[in-house]
């Protein structure tokens, strides 16, 4: 068997994987189609892919023109990253998921669009309700008194006494811009008494505020302390135990006035104190939203969830409220001309503009004070509540910032241009187009998809449907981990809002991102423990060998802190009857993701690789000795230029000794014991290849 055992290439691999996932969207520009977490590099499954099923070295095959017969399975296909990647090989793809918003964002990936008609489009969309806005997104420039376009506004949370009515600014630091990253000269301070706007050289801010007097180190609010109003009643930040409703109050201004800017000389931002004329645009916009309500504003409770828990802590109920009114007038009219339009894939990109552009446009979003712009709302894959929000203007330029509507439209446009003629950026970073396009045409059966171009994608878990029987020529996938990131509850933050821009989708039929079919388990539902985790992970590894040919690969990726978290997938593998054949390692995140950046999180995944039987000549390979397995991918990931940490290492140990524990526990493997006893079983094996000592299962969480 001539396959990925022997042809995939670790280092090389490994490289274009770091390379690519530094600026994801340079190299696989389809991602910018919609936000979906923790995206695995495409070269990956490239590399995967033409393994498998292309004639030839991988080294000479990545970077050639490909038209491969098969089908691709993903059975948990998030953003879709295996599938488009399979799609652009000229393959069939397959792609299951309980997430409404996953079938949705992958569909349109594969959807074509004809990119110069959605950019004429979207930019008359955008100039229309410029005309309607634009009064709101106008300051007033300090220095020539002219009119000036405001970027960013800049609101600190408020907290306000329920004994005496005093307003607390919720300021934990008094500096809103840094000097660090020399794209301004001066640090800007916002006084924590008077909320005064001052710039200052680096390092030369003074001890007390020009205006009130007062000492900009004292009247910060410290978190998780407990504080005293002047009146003496007590308040915690964040709120614990009661809740108050959201208040936040405008504080400073990130404005372009461009007669003024084309006087400035270095890397200069303007920022100004709002005037009464700033507040008084603030009032317009809520007389506006209280008078013209939109149909497309998301009236729906938010559900107390892991994610969502923090917003309900901090006083908001409803989807609704996580946006200034200035963001709901100016939605409710983005959302209204973009529903104007007929139905087709124009239609339904602009759709999907609008459902990223949330991201930005909500009240939960940071202004980074070294880059001068905001992080959205997912930055961290939660829900976080800053202390100081970022309010991005609504429709923004072209090229320009980040957060608006036209770069919005200008990141999908490129998405689809790419699409139409795919590239792999080299090592020089030249561009090395090959005759490939990224394109499906949707069927509504598997047993219409033929040996490429097509696609067949379900909303629902594949643990409860089923696929033709030995109808799939390889399974590529990145399936969840028990006590994972709720990536469905945080998608609930778009789907409010795009299920009532598109209401007539069939797959939008329920209320939530989340049902009782996710493997993590549903919003508001009991808890799913581990157990159960590996029952349904289970169930669909088993409906996915099924349908892959004896003797094809079943691939995935996979990393874990914990040693015991990885007994769900050795136990889904093993009731599958799949046989490992090779283990790798790969990069997989940034390390400076902000989600990772100063923790102990490995950044490396472990690559498996298993087949359904039979397997063949290559089964077991490299597999009995642990340690040499290690120490191979490490040199791999050495060899890629990447420094690996002691997190990557025992990770990638972790995936070692696990595919040892499969290869040792398939002979004898017997589902008729319980799912907890087979768990059981399973973290004992571990524990004894990883050569622990014996203990109890624990629930990993």
């Amino acid at each position: 068997m001539s396959g990925i055992e022997d042809k995939y290439l670790e280092g090389f691999v490994a490289r274009r994987a770091s390379r690519e996932k530094q600026i994801q969207q340079h190299y696989r520009p389809v991602i910018s189609v919609h936000k979906w977490f923790a995206r695995r590099p495409g070269s990956l499954f490239r590399a995967l892919a033409v393994s498998e099923l292309a004639d030839g070295s991988l080294r000479a095959n990545y970077e050639r023109g490909h038209q491969l017969e098969g089908v691709c399975l993903d059975p948990f296909m998030g953003g879709g990253t295996p599938l488009f990647e399979a799609a652009r090989l000229g393959m069939s793809v397959v792609g299951f998921d309980t997430n409404p918003m996953a079938r949705w964002i992958v569909e349109r990936e594969l959807e074509d669009v004809d990119p110069d008609e959605l950019a004429r489009i979207g930019g008359e969309i955008a100039d229309k309700v410029e005309a309607e806005v634009a009064d709101l997104y106008t300051t007033s420039c300090p220095d020539c008194h002219g009119d000036a376009r405001a970027r960013y506004f800049l609101w600190v949370r408020q907290h306000v006494c329920a004994e005496c009515g005093m307003e607390h600014s919720l300021l934990s630091d008094t500096q809103i811009v840094s000097t660090k990253l020399g794209r301004h000269p001066r640090e800007v301070h916002v006084c924590p008494h008077c909320l005064d706007v001052s710039e200052h050289k680096p390092g030369k801010r003074p001890a007390r505020c020009r205006g009130c007097k007062g000492r900009y180190d004292s009247g910060l609010i410290p978190s998780d302390t407990l504080l005293a109003c002047a009146c003496g009643t007590p308040y915690r930040i964040p709120p614990q135990g009661t809740v108050e409703e959201p208040r936040l109050r405008l504080i400073a201004i990130d404005y372009d006035c461009k007669p003024c800017s084309g006087k400035r000389t270095g890397p200069q931002r303007a920022y100004k104190q709002p005037e009464t004329a700033d507040f008084d645009r603030v009032t317009k916009a809520e007389r506006l939203v209280a008078e013209t309500p939109s149909p497309f504003w998301p009236q729906e409770l938010i559900p107390n969830g892991t994610e969502s828990a923090r917003l309900l802590r901090w006083g908001y109920n409803r989807w609704i409220e996580l946006f200034s009114a200035r963001q709901l007038h100016g939605l409710g009219l983005l959302a209204a001309r973009i529903s104007e339009q007929p139905d087709g894939p124009i239609k339904r990109a602009l759709q999907t503009v609008f459902s990223d552009l949330l991201r930005y446009q909500n009240l939960l979003c940071r202004y980074d004070r070294q880059a001068l712009k905001p992080t959205d709302i997912f930055a961290v894959h939660g829900f976080p509540v800053p202390r100081v929000a970022c309010e991005v203007a609504l429709l923004g330029e072209q090229r320009i910032g980040s957060g608006g509507f036209r770069h919005g439209l200008s990141k999908y446009v490129r998405a689809k241009q790419w699409c139409r003629e795919p590239y792999e950026l080299t090592e020089s970073g030249r561009k090395r187009t090959a005759p490939e396009v990224l394109t499906s045409e949707f069927v509504s059966s598997p047993d219409s998809l033929g040996t490429g171009g097509r696609a067949y994608l379900r909303r629902g878990s594949l643990g409860t449907d089923e696929l033709p029987a030995d109808s799939v020529d390889i399974v590529l996938t990145d399936p969840p981990y028990f006590a994972n990131v709720q990536y469905g509850e945080l998608m609930n933050f778009c789907y409010v809002w795009l299920r009532r821009l598109a209401p007539d989708t069939p797959f939008f039929d329920i209320p939530s991102t989340k049902t009782d079919d996710d493997a993590v388990g549903s919003i508001g539902g009991d808890p799913v423990d581990i157990v159960e985790f590996t029952r349904r992970l289970s169930s669909v590894f088993e409906n996915a060998t099924r349908a892959l040919k004896p003797g094809a690969p079943f691939c995935f990726t996979y990393h874990h802190n914990e040693l015991e978290a990885y007994a769900p997938v050795a136990v889904a593998c093993l009731d599958a009857g799949l046989v490992p054949t090779a283990v790798f390692g790969c990069p997989s995140e940034m390390r400076s993701s902000t989600h990772i950046h100063q923790r102990n999180a490995s950044t490396v995944d472990t690559l498996f690789v298993l087949r359904k039987p039979p397997t063949g000549a290559s089964a077991r390979r490299d597999l009995d000795d642990v340690d040499g397995g290690v120490r191979r991918h490490l040199a791999a990931i050495r060899r890629a230029g990447l420094r690996p940490t002691e997190a990557d290492r025992e990770c990638l140990r972790s995936g070692q000794i696990t595919a040892r524990a499969i290869y040792e526990l398939t002979d004898g493997w017997s589902q008729s014991l319980d799912a907890a006893d087979r768990f059981a079983l399973v973290v004992k094996t571990l524990r004894r290849v990883a050569g622990l000592p014996e203990r109890e299962a624990e629930l990993v969480g």
